[in-house]
């Protein structure tokens, strides 16, 4: 059900909602469909019988009809892939969260001065020191970690966890050429994995003789007790059909700060934001 939050500036909407309230910004003929979405929006006081928008609307919807900078993230974990981000306008910014499990997502505005502190919080970023582990990085192959995952067919720590790790380690070492003390601890990373998240920030701009769009990110591995992992490659972004089995997997033990400056670095420049249109 849609809602209001007015002490904290925050709405929960569902994408038939938002698609309803766009049509109806732009004074377009509601498509076929969305009688129950409109009931839902008159019922939570959002739009008037008359088909007039709440007022407090307006900012939400002119920032997510004419973004100019959009961050995506991606979180993966047990209860599947959760995707949140903010969307930052030319006079508002709001962020936007999923919930597992739920048809709304909530969109709250908040001040540009807590942008990276927004984006932590999205991605439960704790104070921790990168894990000295007696190697700088696992290097294998994407098609190694697979196996390795394939092998996990049940929760981590659930009674029938069991073997778990004699079985992921055997699947790594099947799958590739992984040597101590890589493999075993490349088996730990897989059973501790809590979730992945990838960041990615995309923005239009234009060069001195065409539009351009301009797109960076990364990707890191929560492990619980064995810390955060950057995964240098492939690196972000990744776009559909660009890794396979084959393709090389690079991950490297990163402690907080240096997540703190990623988050930062995914925020477009002075010199690109004069260059966005």
């Amino acid at each position: 059900m849609p809602s209001y939050d007015s002490a904290r500036s925050r709405f929960r909407l569902a994408t038939d909602h938002l698609t309803l309230l766009s049509h109806l910004a732009g004074g377009v003929t509601l498509p076929a469909g969305h009688s129950t979405a409109a009931a839902e929006l008159q019922h939570s006081g959002l739009v008037s019988e008359d088909g007039e928008l709440f007022v407090q609307l307006v900012p939400l919807l002119e920032t997510l009809a004419e973004p100019v900078v959009a961050i995506g993230v991606e979180v993966i974990g047990q209860q599947g892939t959760l995707n949140h981000g903010l969307v930052i306008g030319q006079e508002h910014v709001f962020s936007h969260e999923t919930w597992p499990g739920q048809r709304e997502v909530e969109y709250a505005q908040i001040e540009p001065k807590m942008l990276v502190w927004t984006l932590a919080q999205l991605v439960n970023l704790r104070q921790t020191a990168a894990l000295d582990v007696g190697v700088p990085c696992i290097e294998t192959a994407i098609g190694v970690m697979d196996a390795g995952l394939a092998a996990l067919d049940g929760p981590v720590h659930s009674p029938a966890y069991g073997d778990a790790p004699e079985r992921v380690q055997q699947a790594l070492r099947e799958a590739g050429n992984l040597m101590e003390p890589a493999l075993s601890l490349f088996s730990h990373l897989l059973l501790e994995l809590r979730a992945h998240w990838r960041l990615t920030s995309a923005w239009h701009g234009q060069d001195d003789t065409r539009p351009t769009v301009g797109v960076r990110g990364f990707d890191i591995w929560d492990c619980g007790p064995l810390g955060y992992w950057h995964r240098e490659s492939p690196a972000e972004p990744v776009h559909e059909g660009e890794v396979g089995p084959d393709s090389p997997l690079v991950l490297r033990p990163i402690g907080s700060k240096p997540i703190w400056e990623m988050l930062a670095d995914l925020l477009p420049d002075e010199r690109e934001i004069r260059r966005i249109v």
